[in-house]
């Protein structure tokens, strides 16, 4: 089952069934990226070039060599630089204010959705806080025994049946990461950040490297159908794509028949790119792709 709501949704496994895209074409769009050029090379391997690097540069790796008095500490590609420790910066002409993490390497899956931080929206400052079953198992089945979230998410029941899919996703690889969403300091909703490209989903749409899925249902009544899902979504896609640089789209696949899913996902700039038959529902595979991000 696979979720993705506003109001409510599923998460499950794909099987796709094109439809129209209504995204446009970004940059670039039509070329192959990565494609085989061997075909290119010359066949003739006799011709071959000295290259000899300068004494300068070899003096350099020789006293950056690990045990060989190195005083400049490597910098893992997920760890900025003391110069960037702890500072904010703007991004694409200020329209996306990024907060740039000064911790130590974070190797997980996704990249530590854990230290995202809060993020001030139109409706409030919002945090995406992984889940603890001790502590928020009570408030998430409830909210998944609300009829209007337990007709997509089919979770409805005593509390084992939640507990049994957060605990599936808690004592995994890490590949999907349960999370509350609290707005104002106030748990609202619940949502799933999770690794599209492995995913069962990636086997029903042409999948990218490190595509990045969203999963959400909103819990409270009174925080329905007033626009709140759309611009959270909005602001979790933008946590995505500023914390997880390898990221260039983020997806959803919302129940065709949940109406509103899917009207909030293209308020908050995704494009309805296909349809796609799943094992437990017809869906509307959504992406917001980094590339469009400044004019959807």
């Amino acid at each position: 089952m696979s979720p993705t709501d506003p109001t409510a949704d599923t998460v499950s496994a794909p099987g796709p069934d094109v439809g129209t895209s209504t995204c446009p074409a970004p940059d670039g769009a039509g070329t192959v990226e990565g494609a085989d050029r061997s075909a290119d090379r010359s066949t003739d391997q006799e011709d071959t070039l000295d290259l000899r690097l300068p004494d300068e540069l070899v003096a350099l790796f020789e006293t950056g060599n690990p045990g060989a008095g190195d005083t400049h500490p490597r910098t893992h590609p997920h760890t900025n630089t003391d110069a960037e420790a702890g500072h904010e910066h703007q991004s694409r002409g200020d329209k996306h204010p990024t907060t740039v993490r000064s911790i130590q390497a974070c190797d997980d899956l996704l990249d530590c959705v854990a230290e995202w931080g809060p993020v001030t929206t139109p409706v409030g400052v919002f945090q995406l806080v992984p889940v603890r079953v001790e502590r928020d198992l009570p408030l998430v089945s409830r909210w998944m025994n609300d009829p209007a979230v337990a007709a997509f998410w089919e979770l409805a029941g005593p509390q084992d049946v939640t507990e049994e899919h957060l605990r599936s996703q808690l004592t995994g690889d890490g590949r999907s990461v349960p999370c509350l969403g609290v707005l104002e300091g106030t748990p609202m909703s619940y949502w799933e950040i999770y690794r599209a490209d492995l995913d069962p989903l990636a086997r029903h749409y042409p999948a990218r490297p490190h595509d990045t899925g969203i999963h959400l249902l909103i819990g409270g009544v009174t925080d329905r159908g007033r626009g709140r899902g759309s611009t959270l979504l909005r602001a979790v896609a933008d946590l995505v794509l500023d914390n997880r640089r390898a990221c260039a789209r983020v997806v959803a696949e919302p129940d065709l028949r949940n109406i509103p899913s899917v009207t909030a996902f293209l308020s908050a700039g995704f494009c309805f790119s296909a349809e796609v038959n799943l094992p437990a529902k017809r869906a509307a595979l959504m992406i917001r792709d980094r590339s469009l991000r400044d004019v959807m």
